[in-house]
């Protein structure tokens, strides 16, 4: 039997950027996936957009690090992005910009008038906005197949409907069983299964670290008139709604964030009413039809920063995990950072400027 250096469980985004970072730095390294395929779950579920505030200050240096990666090798399209509010919510306008305004990220504000240009059909009470222009579309199957193919030609085997059932370590090697009854060995295993973090780390003897999956709920409207293809992503300050144009259509989440098991889930018809109700105050249009309407999972640890590298307890164990919404458009330098720590490789020109520390799973020791 073969014993792999890294067993890395979950093939979403996480575990096939982490995959190839791994096996392109040398290791011999499976991919456990529970699903038919990879990416079922989170990954294929995403609204799909690069945008340098999200996730808060301590997420831009990774996001901004993987830019040029996504813009390099094509799966960012460029759109720009709106933050905005009322009246009374200048105030938090404009200490989203004290927010920011050191992070590296590309902000101004807006007022009215250059906010109604931007947005069609804006109703005349939204008058405050922060304008980002560098945010952007991303090709999300595009790059996750990606990943997958760069682990491929690294040599990364890949297992689906290989949900892990037990694990169990002697002799500094893992024992990985799964419920279709595959075996496999591991040094390590890496923990990248997302909403099902926790629950692996107590298959390992590992104290979970209170990993949280949120519901997240997005629908698929058509509307008339017909939303601009290059209208911004617009969000409220808020964080009550967001939408952004797809392919002729306006796609729009209420920016819901609901505790819930490790599932796979499905959105709520509660929460396709609210949606509909927050954009209808927003924007001056008639909802022809409600064509689609998913659900997925963000998972958050109890700071709301992921969590990268070595179990500070139980040995050969690792984490890739907890990255929230954001773990599309920061996996490059997520994933190459990662790496570096497991392999005690150096930094390179991608992640010199990031601080490890800051997602670190011994922070919760």
């Amino acid at each position: 039997m073969t014993t792999y250096d890294f067993a890395i469980v979950g093939a979403g985004i996480a575990g096939a950027s982490l995959a190839a970072e791994l096996a392109e730095g040398g290791a011999r390294v499976l991919l456990l996936e529970a699903e038919d395929r990879p990416g079922y779950h989170s990954t294929g579920r995403s609204a799909a957009f690069w945008e340098e505030c999200y996730g808060g200050p301590e997420i831009v240096p990774l996001t901004l690090a993987s830019g040029e990666y996504l813009r390099d090798n094509g799966f960012l399209h460029q759109r720009g992005a709106l933050y905005i509010g009322r009246q009374e919510d200048a105030g938090a306008l404009d200490r989203f910009m004290e927010r920011f305004g050191n992070t590296g990220a590309t902000i101004e504000r807006l007022h009215r008038e250059t906010l109604a240009e931007k947005v069609l059909g804006l109703r005349e009470d939204w008058t405050e906005a922060v304008w980002e222009p560098a945010c952007a579309d991303i090709d999300v199957a595009g790059l996750h197949a990606h990943f997958l193919a760069r682990a491929r030609k690294a040599g990364v085997d890949l297992e689906c409907r290989a949900l892990v059932d037990s694990l169990s370590r002697k002799d500094g090697h893992w024992t990985i069983k799964t419920a279709a009854g595959g075996t496999y060995k591991a040094s390590w295993v890496v923990n990248a299964a997302g909403a099902w973090a926790d629950s692996l780390a107590q298959l390992a003897g590992a104290r979970p670290l209170g990993i949280g999956p949120l519901r997240r709920t997005v629908v698929q409207l058509r509307i008339d008139p017909v939303v601009p293809a290059d209208q911004p992503l617009v969000l409220d300050i808020s964080g009550q709604f967001y939408f952004k144009p797809e392919a002729g259509r306006l796609w729009l989440s209420p920016h819901d964030e609901i505790p819930s098991e490790p599932c796979d889930a499905a959105p709520e018809e509660i929460d396709v009413a609210t949606a509909i109700d927050r954009f209808q105050q927003v924007v001056d249009c008639r909802i022809e039809a409600v064509e689609r309407r998913w659900a997925g999972l963000r998972s958050f640890s109890p700071d709301r920063l992921p969590v990268y590298g070595r179990d500070p307890q139980v040995e050969g164990f690792a984490w890739f995990a907890g990255q929230g919404g954001y773990g599309i458009q920061t996996s490059p330098a997520a994933a190459r950072l990662a790496a570096q720590l497991l392999l005690g490789a150096g930094r390179d020109a991608m992640t010199e400027k990031l601080d490890a520390s800051l997602y670190d799973p011994a922070r919760f020791a």
